[in-house]
């Protein structure tokens, strides 16, 4: 449906341009009425955290016109962005940090919280003011978890467990939906992310840190696909049977005497 269609039958025919008329009713979000807001599907439970990765879906219009001229809603499985990194948009970012779980809106985005005063050509003309429509499925914080992957690991011996359980839960769900998706590759980097054996317990702290990871891992693997994360996992663990295979190749061989590298 046109963004055209929709000002033309949520709006009184007289008054300005289809946006002009449409712009009257949306909320000012920004507090310069550069970034408006229709709801039309209420979402639920809390708004969107400013560090958070999202899984949205997103049509935007220019005015007069039936088509998108950008669009993911062709897609499968949409991609999943993170505030500040992924989204290019100034106004989406403000539109999505105004948004909860399910939510379904449509933003009006001034130049200024677009394309500039200079557009995009050929697609986007100068000054533009556009529409999108957004439909926010589900979004992840994530703040705590890039943080913690951040660290060195001697400061990551430091977070306390409850911490630790939280970017793991949170690493898990991204690692599932990559792996929903057959992204195997991409979803054994989430999931190694936060997996790594402690080093040896030296000292009272050392020890609780191995408690943490066992639990850690015992959290990720209890509530993954077993069978698609072998094979996906596969290739991390070649590496160090072949050295093992070795390391006792070497030990049991034939000495020049007669007797085995491990006799004494």
């Amino acid at each position: 449906m046109s963004a055209f269609s929709w000002t033309r039958n949520g709006m009184p025919p007289s008054g300005g341009s289809p946006y002009e008329r449409l712009s009257q009713r949306m909320l000012d979000i920004s507090g310069d009425r550069g970034v408006l807001k229709d709801v039309i599907r209420e979402g639920a439970g809390d708004l969107v955290a400013p560090d958070a990765t999202v899984l949205v879906k997103y049509s935007g219009y220019l005015e007069h016109m039936d088509r998108p001229f950008d669009s993911n809603c062709h897609r499968r499985t949409p991609k999943l962005m993170k505030l500040g990194e992924d989204i290019t948009l100034w106004g989406m970012e403000l539109g999505l940090l105004s948004m909860r779980r399910g939510e379904l809106a449509r933003f009006l985005f001034k130049p200024t919280y677009a394309y500039g005063t200079l557009g995009c050509p050929p697609l986007i003309p100068p000054d533009t003011t556009v529409l999108f429509e957004i439909e926010l499925i589900d979004f992840l914080d994530s703040a705590e978890s890039d943080k913690f992957c951040a660290l060195s690991a001697e400061q990551q011996d430091q977070f306390p467990l409850q911490k630790v359980l939280k970017v793991a839960a949170t690493e898990r769900e991204f690692g599932n939906y990559l792996f929903r998706q057959n992204r195997f590759y991409d979803a054994k980097v989430r999931y190694k992310r936060v997996i790594r054996p402690p080093r040896p317990p030296r000292t009272l702290g050392l020890q609780i840190l191995s408690s943490q990871y066992y639990l850690l891992k015992g959290q990720f693997f209890s509530l993954i696909e077993w069978s698609g994360l072998c094979i996906s996992l596969s290739s991390y663990y070649k590496d160090y049977t072949d050295k093992e295979k070795e390391m006792c190749h070497r030990m049991f061989a034939p000495c020049g005497d007669g007797s085995t590298a491990g006799e004494s």
